[in-house]
């Protein structure tokens, strides 16, 4: 399981030119999905996610998490991020999850974060034509893989 996460002081989700989600100040988390991917995957993300401290203390350092500023969070689906480009131009999405797979692991790892922060996380709709707007706060980017727990 891949998650980009980035800071944001705002964020929203589109789909068919309605705005669906909206965030203020927290983190605008994107999520890909391969069908390796379990409840574990899920877990170790999620405490990863609320855990991170990424926002600023009153000193400017990073020092808070997102549950330290009472910040939201807004989470996207994204099979792209399982792309594979070794060969040629066209990415292969042949790690990214099927639905079947794909779904509950979404909706597992949505509520976990929904129980950390004890907050509504926002989200897009899996599978739909999203325009995902941001302003990225720093810019703060950070790529985490379940896979590979450095």
């Amino acid at each position: 399981m891949r998650i980009l996460i980035q800071r944001v002081s705002e964020a929203s989700v589109e789909i068919d030119n309605q705005i669906k989600s909206h965030i203020q100040t927290g983190l605008l988390v994107l999520v890909g999905i391969e069908d390796s991917d379990g409840d574990e995957d899920c877990e170790w993300l999620a405490n990863k996610v609320v855990g991170l401290r990424i926002f600023d203390d009153e000193n400017g350092i990073m020092n808070r998490s997102v549950q330290d500023v009472d910040g939201e969070i807004l989470v996207v689906s994204q099979f792209t991020l399982h792309a594979q480009t070794k060969k040629g131009n066209r990415p292969s999405y042949l790690k990214a999850a099927k639905h079947e797979t794909a779904i509950p692991l979404y909706n597992y790892f949505c509520s976990l974060l929904n129980q950390k922060v004890k907050k509504e996380v926002k989200t897009g709709t899996f599978a739909a034509d999203m325009k995902v707007a941001l302003v990225n706060d720093g810019p703060v980017t950070i790529w985490i893989d379940s896979k590979n727990k450095e």
